[in-house]
């Protein structure tokens, strides 16, 4: 009986921790505004204050056609990892770009692991120290679980452009 019990609050333990793991906002004491740290997703941009960067970022941004057609049958093949931070300009303007070019080449953003952190740096649950962040954001493409290459604060051309030359010289 004991150990039924004992497992059953392990479980609802567990689900609690899940459940705020994803999407977690903290005062950064920094900055003194609120920032997602740790994983995250779209939905959490979507929703508050990073609503205010992130919609209409996402909403407004047309990526180049050219690239999207040539990514689509590619994209598929990588992995993203994303760690940026919602307090910082580059992030805000790059992110919802980046899920744009996702969604306009048919890549599901739920096989996207975006990490967020805070001014310095710190994902507080996640450890990111070995993904070498010196600068946010950093999107980080793989394939068959090996980096291929990442792109640093901005894209050099554009972040579609700038994908698909990752993902194309990795073929």
């Amino acid at each position: 009986m004991i150990q039924k019990c004992l497992f059953a609050l392990l479980m609802v333990i567990g689900f609690q921790v899940y459940g705020q793991s994803i999407n977690k906002v903290i005062i950064d004491p920094k900055i003194n505004k609120e920032v997602m740290i740790g994983y995250c997703n779209k939905t959490g941009f979507e929703k508050g204050v990073f609503a205010d960067f992130f919609n209409p970022g996402f909403e407004k941004y047309n990526p180049s056609n050219k690239f999207i057609e040539r990514l689509r049958p590619m994209i598929g093949e990588v992995e993203f990892t994303v760690v940026l931070g919602t307090w910082c300009s580059d992030s805000q303007l790059q992110v919802p770009h980046f899920y744009k070019v996702l969604k306009e080449a048919g890549y599901s953003d739920k096989r996207v692991k975006a990490i967020g952190v805070d001014r310095s740096k710190s994902a507080i649950l996640v450890d990111i120290k070995d993904l070498n962040i010196e600068r946010v954001p950093t999107f980080i493409v793989y394939k068959n679980g090996v980096e291929i290459g990442r792109i640093i604060e901005t894209p050099e051309k554009s972040i579609e452009k700038d994908l698909w030359k990752i993902i194309s010289n990795s073929l």
